[in-house]
This record gives C-alpha cells, structure tokens and sequence, in this order.
C-alpha cells in the first residue's frame, strides 16, 4: 500500500480539507447540537476536526513573536478543580496560549516556548495576585513591570466586607434566639417581629446593596445603606473601607499613592478582623497596586477571554478533552478562525 500527500486532505484525516474547515469555522461559531446535525458527524469527530485545523493553523504562525504586555489568569474548565492557564497579549486581545493546570509549572512550559529572548522582551505582566504567577514571573522576566489587577484587589475588599456582613447576621440572630416570647406558645402570626428578628433578616437581605458600586444602587438599596449605617455602624464601616480601596484605582497615579497609604492605616486601625487581614495583603501587594493605576492595566482584556472560553465550553455541553477545548478557544480566540471554503 502507497500513502501519499494530497493537497485536498490533511494528513490522517478521513475528510476534505474544505470539509475540515468548514466544521472548525462552525465549531467557532455555534452550539454543538448545530453543528452535528448540519454536518451529520459526531461532536467526538468535530473535536478531532478542529483540532486537526488548529495544529495546521497553530503550526504556520508564530503566535509568540512580539510579545510586549501580557496578562495571565487562571480558568476552571471542569468541574473537580480542573483549570487552564491562559496568556493573552493586551495590545493585539487575541489569546496566545493555553495549557491545562495552575500551576508554577504550567506556567514555565509557557516562558520555555517563550524563550530567553523574548521573555527579555516582556515589559507589562498583569495577574491577579497569586503566588505561583508571581514567583514565575520574577524568575524568567524580572524585569518586567507587574500589575495587580484591580478587579482582583476590590475583590478581596468584597470578600472581606461580606464576612463581616455574615458575622453581624449571626450576632444578630443569636439575639433574636436570646429574646424572651411574648406570652404562653408561639407568637402570633399578626404580631409585630422582635428589633433582633428585624436586625437579622435587614442584614442578610442587605448583600447586594453592600457589593454594588453607589453609581448602580436603586432607591431601596440606598435606604438599606442608610439603615445599616443607623443600625451597624462597624457593618457600614466595611462598606466604607471596601469602597475606599475601590475608589483609589480611579484616582490618577500620585493621589492614589496617597490615598493608598491612608487606606492603610485605616484599615490597620479599623478594628475589624477581616479588613485588619486584608490590610496585610494589601500592603504586600501595594506596588503592584501603583503600577497597575499609573499603568492604567489590568486583567480585564484576561477576563473577557475567559468569559468566552466558558461560554464555548457550556455551547459544547462541557469537553472530556482538554486538548480540543483549547484547539478550539485558541481558533476562535487566537485570531485564526477559519474562513469558509469558498469565501476567501
């Protein structure tokens, strides 16, 4: 038997290449059950499709070169912590790479395809402030200029803020079990509730009032504000801590400095747990901080990439294959979608 390359047909592949194409392009821009029932293959033979095109394609550009400010994140891809690592370059917004793991290791294996020479190249790194990026990135570009993203940081805040939301609920709640009933068996359905039931049940319906941003709160969620403020003045005083720090990324470069520092000292001496803790981390990380705001980068460009990787993997019905997941998001995402056969 004689085996030859032929123009029309990729290697090993029991179909046209214009076949091949068109399916990738469908891949790239519908569900899963569209495509199987246009095409009349299986969504396991699409995988092997597009990720066929995407070693064709992937193998004739050189998606690395020129590389100057980049962003790297995580993503959890499956259930059962299953994440990938993703690199998109901020000023072409195209993802460049993608590997499974989160590892400091994972990482390497992207500075290794890299280079000693283009990592020399790398100026802006934006991340959200893990530890096994940052080690990475300290070692192969330790020139570069690291950014905290300031989603992230303001996430923390958030994070901390609704501890203490929770720990008032919970203090609030064993007073209302701590108050004596009004008369023999249980209260009537008419009468009015206890201050501590009221308490509890203001907080726990105050959470979303406390995340979003003033400029997004409706009429009722600044009375539920103003009530806490009335009602839980440590509680208001999280909010307040957790809007301040958002409020620094907005400032320009040499207030925000400032500010950055007093927030510090108010958080070191608010008397909260949490924000005592988070004032730690923040400190750790305040250079990070300052070069993101006179910078002016951050993760955003990282987190829309993602947004679109899990809106292919939930279009998808989810992959058992990693390896055709990333065929797939790099083609969509890469800026190397296939044409349709015929429309070049």
């Amino acid at each position: 038997m004689t085996v030859a390359s032929v123009p029309w047909a990729r290697h090993d592949a029991g179909h046209t290449r214009d076949f091949d194409d068109q399916v990738a392009w469908l891949a790239a821009v519908t569900s899963k059950t569209a495509v199987t029932n246009l095409m009349r293959v299986a969504w396991r033979t699409i995988g092997s499709i597009v990720a066929r095109v995407w070693a064709d394609t992937g193998g004739a550009t050189d998606r690395l070169e020129g590389l100057a400010r980049i962003g790297i994140d995580e993503i959890s891809y499956r259930r059962g912590q299953q994440y990938l690592t993703v690199v998109v370059d901020h000023d072409s917004g195209r993802l460049v790479w993608a590997a499974p793991g989160n590892s400091a290791a994972t990482l390497r294996s992207f500075f290794d395809a890299l280079g000693e020479a283009r990592s020399a190249a790398i100026r802006h790194v934006s991340a959200d402030g893990a530890d096994w990026i940052a080690v990475v990135v300290a070692e192969r570009t330790p020139h570069a200029v690291v950014c905290a993203d300031a989603f992230h940081i303001v996430q923390w805040a958030t994070a901390a803020l609704d501890q203490v939301r929770i720990e008032a609920w919970r203090d609030a709640r064993a007073g209302a079990r701590s108050e004596p009933k009004r008369g023999r068996g249980a209260p009537r359905k008419d009468a009015p509730p206890r201050p501590a039931s009221t308490l509890a049940r203001g907080i726990q319906r105050s959470r979303y009032a406390l995340w979003k941003n003033p400029e997004d709160l409706t009429d009722r969620q600044h009375a539920k504000l103003a009530w806490i403020a009335k009602t839980d003045p440590r509680l208001h005083r999280a909010y307040l801590l957790k809007e301040g720090l958002r409020i620094i990324f907005q400032l320009p470069y040499d207030d925000a400095v400032e500010a950055l520092d007093l927030w510090l000292g108010w958080a070191r001496r608010c008397r909260i747990p949490a924000f005592i803790k988070l004032a730690r981390s923040i400190k750790k990380s305040r250079q990070l901080i300052l070069n993101a705001i006179a910078h002016r980068l951050s993760n955003a460009l990282v987190e829309s990439v993602n947004a679109k990787i899990r809106l292919i993997t939930r279009i998808a019905f989810g992959f058992k294959n990693v390896d055709a997941l990333i065929a797939l998001a790099m083609l969509s995402l890469g800026g190397h979608r296939p044409v349709l056969p015929g429309r070049n």
